[in-house]
């Protein structure tokens, strides 16, 4: 869940400038004349993502986030008061408003996840980093947050660690994809159990001759 924004915290830095000028310019593109500030969407986004570039090189490692530099760069590019880019920031819960770690956990606990055992996801999560939701490990390197309904609950139960889908979730799956992260591993994203994205783990159930023709007769 979002927590309250300190716009004055000591980890905000003094400013903030978009590297990639180009691309702001064809954000902005993207709208009628006079409506620039319909771009301020992605270009949080983008600044998130370019911060989240600098801290996968730091030491120790940060993940994505915006910093009210940013957000007032935008608002100068958009034309608007800054409040305005503020309101937008602390609104949607996909924007980061404050430092997090290199791999943003995101635990999915709404009801379809937690029937089909989140909690224990949670609990294997917060012992395994030795954290509790809502922290980051001191190495920099991971960030727990609780987060409603991520849309893949026929995959229950399943987290987001920063763009990626991780599903068909177990205690044990969860922790060996925590500890190759950490090893700087490579980890297979989606479903974990072997089932073909949201495929029943019995086999195709429809759009059968189709998948005959892919070669995609069941899970595993």
């Amino acid at each position: 869940m979002k927590k309250p924004v300190d716009l004055n915290a000591a980890y905000q830095p003094k400013d903030f400038a978009f590297r990639d000028m180009e691309k702001v310019k064809e954000i902005i593109s993207r709208y009628p004349q006079g409506k620039q500030r319909s771009a301020t969407m992605p270009l949080l986004d983008l600044a998130q993502r370019q911060v989240g570039e600098d801290g996968a090189q730091a030491k120790p490692p940060y993940g994505g986030w915006i910093p009210r530099a940013a957000m007032d760069k935008i608002a100068e590019i958009v034309d608007v008061p800054p409040v305005k880019v503020y309101e937008v920031a602390t609104f949607y819960s996909m924007y980061n408003l404050e430092p997090v770690g290199k791999y943003l956990v995101q635990m999915c606990t709404t009801t379809p996840c937690m029937l089909c055992g989140s909690g224990d996801v949670v609990k294997t999560c917060e012992s395994h980093l030795g954290i509790h939701t809502g922290e980051t490990t001191r190495d920099g390197m991971f960030t727990l947050m609780e987060v409603e309904c991520l849309g893949a609950c026929v995959n229950a139960p399943m987290v987001q660690i920063n763009d990626d889908y991780f599903e068909d979730l177990t205690p044990e799956s969860m922790k060996q994809i925590l500890s190759d992260l950490k090893e700087g591993r490579e980890v297979s994203v989606g479903p974990q159990n072997g089932r073909v994205a949201s495929m029943s783990e019995s086999g195709t159930t429809t759009l059968v001759e189709q998948a005959d023709r892919l070669g995609i007769k069941k899970a595993g």
